[in-house]
C-alpha cells in the first residue's frame, strides 16, 4: 500500500507478474480489506513499472471476477469470453465486495498502462484449485474442503475451477510469447457441485460425502466460459479429476483434512 515500497523489487527486472490481491468472500469493512489493497497495491506496482526501462511487460493476475458479473443472465448456451467486463454498479448493489475490488482494480490498471505505455497482459482466472504450496488455507481451495470435510449438504453453487498449475504456465506464457495482448479467461470446467461431488466419490469412495443440495431451488446455472485464447497462448488444461484428486491429497498432506 505505500507507494515506491516497489522500486527496488521490480529495479532491472524484464517482466513484473502481480498476483497478490486479497480474496475473501465476506469482509466487515470492504473497502480497506478489499478494495484498497486490490487497487492501490495494483496502481502502486504499476508506477514502479515506470520507473523501469529495462521491463518488457507486466502480466497482472486479474481474476473471472472482473469478467462475469455484470447481471447478464447465464445459460447452458452462453459463453462467457474476454469481451465482458463485470459492472462496477451491479457489484455493489449485489455487495459482492471482492468481485468489485478486482474490477476497479483491472479497471485502472488498463487505464494506466495505455497512459503510460506499459505492455500489459491480464490472466483472469477462476476459482484456482490443486496442490497447495502454503501450509494455510486459501479462500479456492476451501471450496474442495467443503464438499469433503464431512458436511450434511452441497451448496447450490456453479464452481468455474481451473488448476493453479495451468495458471502458473499461462502466466509464464504470457511473458515469453511476444504476440500474447489483452485478457485471458482461464477456467477449465464449470460445473455444479453435484457433478463435483460425483468424481470425488469416484476419486475417494472412502470420503464421507454430502447427499443432498442445501437448498430445494433449481441448480444454480451451468454456462460456458471460452478456453480460446487460452489455448492459442498455449496453455494444455488439466482434467478436473487429476486437479481434485491432487487437491485432496494435498489438502490431507497439509494436515487440513483427515480421513
Amino acid at each position: 500500500m505505500d507507494e515506491g515500497s516497489f522500486d527496488p523489487v521490480v529495479e532491472g527486472c524484464e517482466c513484473v507478474f502481480h498476483t497478490a490481491s486479497p480474496f475473501y468472500l465476506s469482509a466487515t469493512d470492504p473497502q480497506a480489506e478489499l478494495i484498497d489493497p486490490a487497487l492501490k497495491g495494483t496502481l502502486n506496482v504499476l508506477r514502479s513499472c515506470t520507473k523501469v526501462p529495462s521491463i518488457k511487460r507486466v502480466v497482472i493476475t486479474s481474476s473471472m471476477a472482473a469478467v462475469a458479473f455484470n447481471g447478464k443472465p447465464l445459460a447452458p448456451d452462453v459463453i462467457i469470453d474476454e469481451t465482458w467486463f463485470s459492472d462496477p454498479d451491479f457489484c455493489e448493489k449485489s455487495k459482492l465486495w471482492y468481485m468489485l475490488s478486482k474490477t476497479l482494480a483491472e479497471e485502472a490498471a488498463w487505464k494506466f498502462t495505455k497512459e503510460n505505455g506499459i505492455d500489459m497482459v491480464t490472466i483472469n482466472p477462476g476459482l484456482v484449485i490443486g496442490p497447495l504450496l502454503q501450509p494455510t488455507l486459501n479462500t479456492s481451495s476451501e471450496s474442495v474442503l467443503k464438499l469433503i470435510n464431512g458436511a450434511e449438504k452441497y451448496p447450490n453453487t456453479t464452481f468455474r475451477w481451473v488448476d493453479v498449475r495451468d495458471v502458473a504456465n499461462a502466466h509464464i506464457y504470457a511473458f515469453e510469447n511476444s504476440s500474447a495482448s489483452g485478457r485471458y479467461c482461464l477456467v477449465g470446467s464449470v460445473v455444479h457441485s453435484t457433478e463435483a461431488v460425483e468424481i470425488l466419490h469416484k476419486l475417494f469412495p472412502e470420503l464421507k460425502l454430502p447427499k443432498e443440495c442445501a437448498d430445494d431451488k433449481p441448480h444454480s446455472t451451468k454456462y460456458q466460459v471460452s478456453k480460446k485464447r487460452a489455448e492459442s497462448l498455449g496453455v494444455k488444461f488439466t482434467p478436473l479429476d487429476v486437479s481434485l484428486k491432487d487437491t485432496v491429497e494435498s489438502l490431507k498432506e497439509k494436515n487440513l483434512v483427515s480421513f
